[in-house]
């Protein structure tokens, strides 16, 4: 659909949408040949014997359009049990032809100043999924590591061996809106010269001045981006209360949206909301008692979270 999008179509058939999807699964399979929980897929075998060289592009799309849209159309706007309230398109099955209507939500996402960061924001998602279906890890066992030096989320498998993931930036900007979470200037995770930074909320300072750090102060949890200029000023600075608050919720919005990276937050911060916020205030009281607390930007548009 985001490729779509660029075309600015207001409807598109199956049969159109079965080449980028079929050659975004492609991709994927040659990477991970393992794509979901399911223990047999007709549409992923005839993907993986157009790999093989077994079947030509059109035999690919044709087998895509009859196979690979039977369990996406329906569900892809359905979040938690519900459809989403601003739908992307809806059903056109109509006269021996099925496409789908495509609405005016969709299209104005490319007017965003964040629509160069969508791809990078799916394949970041479906990166972990994967990830947890190829290592036959329950997405709900999935434990997210960071990696401070590379700004890279990874896992270790059952060996212990590190499999690296994705950057920190593609997968947590969706869930500051494309935003710098103190300031709330646009910031951006492509552009190289207004390249955002990965900052931990209770600074790094806190684990040197503690004698038995309780936390993972590398925790999904503590990780928010930031816009570059506003991360060098807050440096080992303590944000004000307030900015607990909007962690508080930020963490809440992946919970809530079943998100890859949702179940790592809830084993580093507490099986239910009660639990959740009394950690985060206990850390933030922890913390305060060594560096004072105070900080905020010099800079702050109105809150979108």
């Amino acid at each position: 659909l985001l490729d779509s999008i660029n075309e600015e179509k207001t409807s598109v058939s199956l049969k159109e949408l079965s080449i980028p999807f079929s050659l975004h699964i492609v991709e994927h399979l040659k990477k991970n040949d393992k794509q979901g929980n399911s223990q047999s897929s007709k549409f992923l075998n005839k993907c993986r014997d157009y790999i093989q060289g077994r079947i030509s592009d059109d035999e690919l799309y044709s087998w895509t359009e009859k196979l690979g849209f039977a369990n996406v159309v329906d569900a892809f706007q359905n979040v938690n049990g519900s459809i989403i309230k601003d739908t992307f398109y809806s059903k056109d099955y109509h006269n021996g032809e099925k496409k789908l209507s495509i609405h005016n939500s969709l299209l104005q996402l490319k007017e965003s100043f964040q629509f160069p960061n969508f791809m990078q924001e799916v394949e970041a998602r479906w990166r972990l999924v994967e990830t947890a279906w190829s290592l036959q890890v329950n997405p709900k066992l999935l434990e997210v590591k960071y990696d401070d030096q590379k700004a890279l989320f990874f896992v270790e498998n059952n060996r212990m061996r590190r499999v690296d993931l994705t950057s920190v930036r593609d997968a947590l900007n969706g869930y500051q809106k494309g935003k710098c979470f103190y300031s709330f200037q646009d910031i951006s995770i492509n552009n190289a010269e207004n390249l955002c930074e990965v900052d931990h909320f209770i600074p790094h300072l806190s684990l040197r001045i503690m004698d038995n750090p309780p936390i993972n102060i590398n925790g999904v949890w503590n990780l928010v981006l930031a816009e570059k200029a506003v991360n060098r000023d807050k440096s080992s600075k303590l944000p004000e209360k307030k900015y607990l608050e909007r962690l508080f919720n930020r963490n809440e919005f992946y919970i809530d949206s079943k998100h890859p990276l949702a179940e790592t937050i809830i084993n580093q911060t507490g099986k239910t909301r009660e639990e959740r916020c009394r950690f985060l205030n206990f850390q933030y009281n922890l913390a305060a008692g060594y560096l004072g607390k105070g900080w905020k930007p010099k800079i702050e548009l109105p809150a979108l979270f």
